[in-house]
């Protein structure tokens, strides 16, 4: 009995140590797959972040472009190396730039949560119009990104970071001054001047109102530091042989206040911009040797010891206005437009000479057949202001300087595979009369042996005009071929014992109106 009582409880144990073997070889139940989800609220490519009511778009661009005879970018040659047309001049120049973006969006019971951040990856053509290594790796400090185009080198920049709620934005973005074509109404260049151009964000922040049926309204302040200044001139300091001198500009004391009135309809947009932008100089006595090339020392316009108690000019308040234009639906073409905008400034003349960098001021040489001159010569100043201290025979005022502009472009496709865009625009800057005098005493004093027919006057305008063919083979891969004219219409006459920038010799100069044209490849993929 034993016996058997022992077998059959043997035996329960066993089985129970199979089954128990057995279940713990059973697999856990596991987690439900999370699948990305489709979010069609905000447009394609937006997709739901996993476990969350977010929405997020990943997108981009790789662009690789050619410009021959001007700088990368698009550059016209009108200024520096590419200006003089020297040995030291590339005659292309090349670049290669991947963008990527994330764009994310959340509803709330205040509107919609947006976040939005671009960073450009970029290699280009060492120095871009200074081509001269002297002068790249000679100087120091060498500002910009100069040395990181080097072999393995490039460098990293950031376009847009901002934040939007409730209508405000909060970060690096687009002006509420600017147009929504910026600097493009049909071109790829970064250099079609006329209207203000903040493509790659300005530190700002802004409130954007919707009225209904198309009409908002935007008001802003704009940080000026980066975009919105050229330069202030202290008079005092010599004026080179192209009427440049060292920047006088004081510290930013004020955002500029910015905003626009905007109508968007089928048929088109009209906009309506205003800027104030504060203008101030620095002191009365400033550093008034530069550096020469491939040296270390004071700028020129730096402060010495006497500039604190020298004094300085009273501040002055200048603006800007441009309206905007986009008419659609034309008898051409399905998809064809026409963009325009026109520009006024008075102390802001970065907001109708603006670029996708700094404001560019002209130096540009060519042949002459003027008797005993080495070559001719045109030139043109980019100021906010200028002055001369009462100490140096002046009136110790600023003076702003005057522009204005227009650009636009007519765009026609001629199929789904094939576009093409007629641009240009046209700007002028204007000195008053007594900046006029000013000027014009300093850059013939050393004596420059004028000629008799000489007139000098620092007002000039400057002309572009060009044309773009685009091939669309597949969607969104595009290769563009476009051709840039720049006229530069200076005022100076007569002829005179010039000094410019090495490597030209110091000789008798035509003043004279200089042209250059330049050709723009570009390959592009957007994703």
């Amino acid at each position: 009995m034993k016996m058997v009582k022992s077998l059959i409880l043997g035996s329960a144990a066993g089985l129970l140590a199979m089954s128990g073997a057995q279940a713990a070889d059973l697999p856990v139940k596991a987690k439900a797959v999370e699948y990305v989800r489709i979010c069609s609220l905000y447009g394609p490519g937006f997709w739901y972040i996993p476990g969350t009511d977010t929405c997020m778009k990943i997108g981009g661009y790789l662009r690789v472009d050619t410009t021959f005879n001007g700088g990368i970018q698009g550059t016209p040659a009108w200024n520096g190396d590419a200006g003089q047309h020297n040995r030291y001049f590339d005659y292309f120049a090349a670049r290669s730039r991947m963008l990527l973006s994330i764009d994310t969006r959340t509803a709330t019971e205040y509107g919609v949560v947006r976040t939005f951040g671009s960073g450009r990856f970029t290699f280009s053509t060492l120095g871009n119009n200074t081509f001269n290594p002297n002068s790249i790796n000679g100087s120091a400090p060498v500002g910009g990104n100069q040395l990181l185009d080097t072999p393995g080198g490039g460098y990293v920049s950031i376009q847009y970071l901002f934040l939007q709620f409730a209508g405000f934005t909060f970060g690096q973005s687009a002006s509420a001054y600017a147009s929504p074509w910026q600097g493009y109404p049909g071109n790829i260049t970064d250099f079609l001047l006329g209207g203000q151009n903040t493509d790659t964000g300005v530190q700002n922040i802004q409130y954007t109102a919707d009225f209904g049926n198309g009409v908002t309204g935007s008001i802003g302040l704009d940080d000026p530091t980066v975009w919105d200044r050229t330069a202030v001139y202290n008079l005092s300091l010599p004026l080179n042989a192209t009427l440049n001198t060292g920047n006088a500009y004081a510290g930013v004391h004020a955002p500029d206040v910015v905003g626009n009135i905007r109508i968007d309809q089928a048929w088109g947009l009209f906009q309506i911009s205003a800027a104030a932008h504060e203008v101030n100089g620095s002191y009365n006595v400033l550093n008034t040797v530069g550096v020469p090339a491939g040296a270390t020392g004071l700028a020129g316009a730096a402060p010495t010891s006497l500039s604190e108690i020298s004094g300085h000019p009273d501040t002055s308040w200048g603006g800007a206005a441009m309206a905007s234009l986009q008419i659609k639906n034309i008898p051409t073409g399905t998809g064809d437009d026409i963009k325009m905008d026109a520009s006024y400034s008075k102390g802001a003349t970065k907001y109708v000479i603006s670029s996708a960098s700094t404001s560019p001021s002209f130096a540009m040489f060519g042949s002459t057949s003027a008797f005993g001159a080495y070559q001719s010569i045109g030139f043109g100043a980019t100021t906010d202001a200028v002055y001369l201290p009462v100490a140096a025979g002046g009136d110790g005022s600023l003076h702003l300087t005057e522009a204005f502009g227009v650009r636009g472009a007519f765009n026609h496709n001629w199929d789904q595979y094939w576009s093409s865009s007629l641009f240009g625009s046209y700007v002028g800057v204007r000195y008053d009369g007594a900046a006029k005098a000013f000027m014009c005493a300093n850059y013939t004093t050393p004596g420059k042996a004028v000629s008799a027919d000489y007139i000098c006057n620092p007002d000039f305008n400057l002309s572009q005009l060009g044309v773009i063919t685009r091939w669309t083979p597949v969607k969104d891969l595009t290769f563009s071929a476009e051709v840039l004219w720049v006229h530069l219409d200076q005022k100076f006459q007569g002829t005179a014992v010039l000094g410019p920038a090495a490597p030209k010799p110091s000789a008798r100069y035509e003043f004279k109106d200089q042209d250059t044209v330049h050709l723009q490849l570009r390959a592009q993929r957007n994703f």
